[in-house]
């Protein structure tokens, strides 16, 4: 699967790419027809708590599949937005058995 993480508005370390890397990888134990997905990583010009976002948008076939979550650090968006597209994969793989 070939990930493209984008970080706007500031300079992502590779600590943090190599953890997101990690987290959206394993994604494909749920369902391995994933073809890519795109990262992007942002920062909420508020001054909140929760101001780092984080949204994924997997390709798969016959469909895409997005999240989006905001938190306090990029490692726990990331977790979330895992977590609800993994859900997601879940429903869409059962909703292509089911055809």
């Amino acid at each position: 699967m070939n990930v493209n993480i984008e970080s706007l508005d500031f300079k992502a370390d590779k600590k943090l790419l190599d953890f997101i890397e990690k987290k959206v990888d394993k994604l494909t134990k749920f369902y391995d027809g994933i073809v890519s997905a795109d990262v992007k990583l942002r920062l909420e010009k508020e001054e909140s708590k929760e101001n780092k976002i984080a949204e994924i948008k997997l390709n798969v076939p016959q469909s895409d599949l997005f999240a989006k979550r905001n938190s306090t650090t990029f490692e726990e968006a990331v977790d979330d937005v895992v977590e609800a597209l993994r859900r997601q994969l879940k429903k869409h793989k059962e909703k292509l058995m089911r055809r």
